[in-house]
């Protein structure tokens, strides 16, 4: 087995999980639907972040090429993994229980943490580059970047409910854009 094979099995482990979360919280909507009020933001990020865990995972399969291993190169893109799981794991509420589970609520309540850890992401995203490489990602790629950290820092700033629905389709349609663009 060579080292990316190795390695890559924990990142796949994270990335299956928080694919799990996103998944299970929309198995949770589906079967406590009587008692879910639903919020569309939600669930636009939601499949966002499903995209995402999808690209990363296949953007990660790219790192097979990469030698020599060292345990910071592994660390920073495992700490990319594990933000975006913790992100993953915030997207949705808890749904169990009896009572009424208010998707908007829950939303705006853990709002700063959702868009700070996203903001994260994208920070070790652009960190990964610099420790495996020694260089920023190549310009259209950090473009990217600054535009989804933008995204991520306004929404963690702002309240404004107008604003945090432009995010999520601005997010949508950039995230779609970076695919063809960049992959």
């Amino acid at each position: 087995m060579d080292e990316f094979s190795y390695l890559s099995v924990l990142i796949s482990v994270i990335l299956g999980l928080a694919v799990t979360q996103i998944l299970k919280g929309f198995r949770g909507i589906l079967l406590s639907r009587k008692r879910i009020r639903i919020y569309w933001p939600v669930i636009a990020w939601a499949v966002l972040l499903l995209l995402i865990c999808v690209q990363s995972w296949w953007a990660m399969f790219e790192l097979r090429h990469y030698q020599p291993w060292t345990f910071a190169a592994f660390a920073i893109v495992l700490l990319q993994t594990i933000l975006t799981y913790m992100l993953a794991g915030l997207v949705f509420p808890d749904l169990f229980g009896e009572g009424i589970v208010d998707l908007r609520e829950s939303f705006y309540a853990h709002r700063v943490w959702f868009f700070a850890l996203g903001f994260f992401v994208i920070l070790a995203s652009i960190g990964k580059g610099v420790v495996l490489y020694g260089e920023l990602p190549h310009p259209t790629d950090l473009a990217f970047h600054a535009f989804f950290g933008t995204i991520f820092l306004v929404g963690a700033l702002t309240r404004r409910e107008s604003c945090h629905k432009a995010l999520v389709v601005l997010g949508m349609a950039g995230f779609i854009l970076y695919i063809v663009i960049v992959f």
